[in-house]
């Protein structure tokens, strides 16, 4: 199953509360309270965004946390990135020729695009679309599932 980590679904979470008042700066106590994830946990996840670069942050009595760019320039892919790395479904997806079996595997191609493909609908999707501000709500793909001798699942486009 493909599912993004606890740590990268907290981290949305933190930027869709930044992206809220774009021009506000927040705490990390405050984000804390108003996301209700503990503390240290957004402490955490805040280092890694802003290594990132998708944070910036500011000392002194009217510091924290903003936005290092507009919401509608962060994609989902920027965010999956800065939490768990590049997007790679098998080894060859994210490091070609690294894998010993490459020469004779007759898939990892395939996986490859199939890769790319998820790789480019997350570059598509905008931390303004996550938080529905845009005014779109991102359609849900319309899913048949085909039942026979081996069920599959087929998206319809």
């Amino acid at each position: 199953m493909l599912r993004i980590s606890k740590m990268t679904d907290y981290a949305t979470v933190i930027l869709a509360q930044l992206a809220g008042d774009e021009a506000c700066r927040r705490t990390a106590v405050e984000l804390a309270e108003l996301t209700r994830i503990g503390l240290p946990t957004v402490s955490k996840v805040l280092k890694g965004l802003q290594r990132a670069g998708l944070v910036a942050s500011t000392r002194g009595a009217h510091g924290g946390y903003a936005l290092a760019r507009a919401a509608d320039s962060i994609s989902a892919a920027d965010i999956i990135d800065a939490v768990e790395g590049p997007v790679g479904l098998t080894e060859c997806a994210t490091h070609p020729g690294q894998c010993d079996l490459e020469p004779s595997c007759r898939v990892g191609r395939s996986w490859q695009r199939v890769n790319v493909a998820i790789r480019r609908a997350l570059g598509d999707v905008t931390l303004t679309q996550l938080t529905g501000r845009d005014g779109t709500a991102l359609p849900a793909p319309d899913l048949t599932v085909v039942l026979g001798p081996r069920p599959t699942l087929r998206a319809r486009a």
